[in-house]
């Protein structure tokens, strides 16, 4: 499925719909299969030790899998994460933001499923795999909520 958000697009709809967490995530490029999105580390994202925390690779996985979505099926904030299997393979470099690489695997009706690989910038070794599943609300079910 092609397209038909713009990173520009992407970049507007993070800005208005998650302005918490704007200052986080940077959308870097789409690609045919989905996203690469940002995670630009900073102090919040370390635990000690000073590597990236699990729930701050969690959060980038899951934006990243959630903006490829919307690049597909357009800007529908009431799709929601219904099932996250995530697995940490090594400790991300130091000092590094991390790229989530989010491919698209089906859109279905009411489901999306995907990957997202995570890497620390400049390194080729994946430092977390994350499968996901997103629930795409219906018309009915979005008019309601409204």
């Amino acid at each position: 499925m092609r397209a038909i958000l713009t990173e520009a697009d992407l970049h507007d709809f993070l800005q208005v719909t998650f302005p918490q967490v704007k200052d986080d995530f940077a959308v870097e490029r789409l690609t045919p299969e989905g996203i690469v999105l940002r995670l630009m580390v900073s102090d919040k994202h370390l635990r000690p030790g000073g590597t990236v925390s699990g729930p701050s690779m969690f959060g980038l996985a899951d934006v990243a899998f959630y903006f490829a979505l919307m690049s597909r099926i357009g800007p529908e904030a009431l799709a929601v994460t219904t099932n996250v299997a995530i697995d940490f393979l090594r400790k991300p470099m130091p000092d590094a933001d991390l790229l989530g690489e989010a491919r698209i695997l089906k859109i279905g009706r009411q489901l999306a499923s995907g990957d997202v690989l995570i890497r620390s910038e400049g390194q080729d070794e994946v430092v977390a795999r994350a499968g996901l599943t997103f629930s795409i609300p219906s018309m009915k079910s979005a008019a309601r909520v409204g």
